[in-house]
């Protein structure tokens, strides 16, 4: 599976030539710190709105029992959101490396650790995250053509599969083009969230605000349930995933001691009130019955309030949608890069296209993956297994940063906060995990299982240095054919992000620079 440490790594790309190698490193094929506020606040709000405000009001009113609760699910997990993005701060600053909270976790509590994050990141994570919104895609394309009855499985899973296989060739072909279709697509999402909060408001204006009133707002449909509850919060948490991917990027961040925490005190508080205000938009024109009954709320919505317009509104979000499977395969690369680097990885997932500059190999892996996770479930149990996993590592990680206050009390940190902050995240963490525990056991044990699988394979393919000399051959030609077949070449070092190919940072250009392997 991987090629062990990080000399082995490099080691395995050998067999494409040794010209393969070194002119990837001559090439200067680095990425630069051009990542400004600006940008920093685009990719943390651009990769939290995606499908999640289209899909998980449903799923969050169900197991709030009651709109007044539901909005407080929504405020809550944005401040607790909030306050992990900080810790994350404090961590992204003290551990200036690229990864995110899989770098952190491999830092403070060894390989192992490590590894665990990066197994379920890979095979659970991104897979799920990118399937639940290729599935949203595929229902808000398909609902207008089944306009009295649910799209069937079938159809949802193919439109999705044609979603995925779509964006990976336009990420496989070009940076430029991925980077134009975020932009697009980005628009159309900001429209259809704008679009709501309006009719929302309009709508309060003219005074239909009944479910919004106190004395209707906390009038329960069913029993109150703490583990139905604590599932509402992991329903609200999908919705604000991505709040930690600025960290997946830090050594291209610029000054990112003063910009990461700029950036989140910025972008969170802004996303918290785009959710908050678009679920209050949809009871001013829906009834919890209805929201509950309807698989496209936004759609729903549109068929309500915009008459002959309508048509709009399913458009907007499939733009959005399409935009939010685009970005996920973008940046699931940067882990992927992280992952190699440190040996956890096969080095030919960390390698890029000799003239394109793109991480072929990553996403044709990726793609695969997500293509068998649409085979399982409905997107709800699916969001489920995120919510669980992620909220694992992540409360993971933000004790980490406790741990690395004791051990190494006199570390550099440009950024300190209170342990006050750490402490209550946790608090809330285990709530989350004890209670869906409780009321998923199952849902919550299968992703266990599925993470406690990486256990044998990182002692097997990484901790193991001394495996057969046929295994590394096999390992080797594999990587050959691999580097072959998606004309790749193992990237330069990045040291401390100073140097980088102009070029692919601009997106004006498609050739990363003189890559002359005869073999590629």
């Amino acid at each position: 599976m991987t090629d062990g440490p990080r000399q082995r790594g490099n080691a395995a790309s050998t067999p494409a030539g040794d010209s393969s190698s070194d002119t990837g490193k001559d090439s200067g094929v680095a990425l630069k710190k051009e990542i400004g506020l600006v940008s920093a606040c685009g990719i943390i709000v651009g990769n939290i709105i995606g499908s999640g405000i289209f899909v998980s009001p449903k799923g969050v009113l169900e197991n709030a029992s009651s709109v007044g609760l539901a909005l407080i699910v929504w405020i809550v997990t944005g401040i607790i959101t909030a306050i992990g993005a900080l810790c994350y701060a404090e961590l992204g600053v003290t551990i200036p490396k690229s990864g995110g909270d899989y770098a952190y976790v491999n830092d403070i509590f060894g390989g192992l650790a490590g590894f665990l994050r990066l197994w379920i990141a890979v095979l659970v994570i991104y897979p799920t995250n990118q399937a639940v919104i290729a599935l949203t895609f595929a229902n808000y394309i398909l609902q207008p053509l089944f306009p009295t009855c649910f799209p069937p499985e079938n159809g949802l899973r193919l439109m999705a599969a044609v979603c995925l296989l779509l964006l990976t060739w336009v990420n496989c072909s070009s940076v430029r083009w991925a980077t134009r279709v975020q932009d697009v697509f980005t628009a159309g999402k900001l429209l259809a969230l704008a679009l709501i909060i309006i009719m929302g408001i309009v709508q309060i204006c003219k005074g239909e605000y009944h479910w919004l009133e106190p004395a209707h707002a906390f009038e329960s449909f069913q029993e109150y349930d703490v583990g139905l509850i604590a599932l509402a919060f992991l329903q609200g948490s999908f919705a604000y995933g991505g709040w930690n991917f600025l960290n997946y990027v830090t050594e291209e961040l610029v000054d990112p001691y003063t910009n990461l925490p700029r950036a989140i005190f910025i972008s969170i508080p802004l996303v918290t009130f785009v959710y908050v205000f678009a679920n209050i938009a949809y009871v001013t024109a829906m009834s919890p019955q209805e929201l509950l009954a309807s698989n496209a709320v936004a759609v729903t919505f549109g068929e309500k309030l915009l008459g002959v317009m309508a048509w709009i509104m399913p458009i907007s979000v499939a733009l959005s949608t399409f935009g939010g499977v685009n970005g996920s395969l973008f940046t699931s690369s940067r882990l992927f890069f992280a992952g190699a680097r440190e040996g956890h990885l096969p080095s030919l997932l960390a390698m890029i296209h000799v003239k394109r500059c793109t991480p072929i190999p990553a996403l044709l892996f990726t793609c695969v993956s997500t293509l068998l996770m649409l085979c399982t479930s409905d997107m709800y149990t699916l969001i489920n297994y995120v919510g669980f996993i992620n909220y694992l590592f992540y409360g993971v990680t933000v004790a980490g940063q406790i741990v690395l206050r004791i051990k190494e009390p006199d570390m550099h940190r440009p950024i300190k906060i209170s342990l006050v902050w750490p402490v209550i995240y946790l608090l809330f963490w285990a709530f989350l995990l004890i209670f869906s525990l409780y009321s998923e056991p199952v849902v919550c044990g299968i992703g266990l299982a599925i993470m406690l699988t990486g256990v044998p394979v990182y002692f097997l393919g990484v901790y193991w240095d001394k495996k057969p000399q046929c295994f590394n051959a096999f390992v080797d030609k594999m990587t050959y054919v691999g580097q072959k077949f998606c004309v790749v070449v193992y990237p330069a070092e990045n040291e401390g992000g100073d140097t980088g190919n102009k070029e692919e940072s601009d997106g004006g250009k498609e050739e990363c620079g003189a890559l002359k392997s005869e073999e590629c």
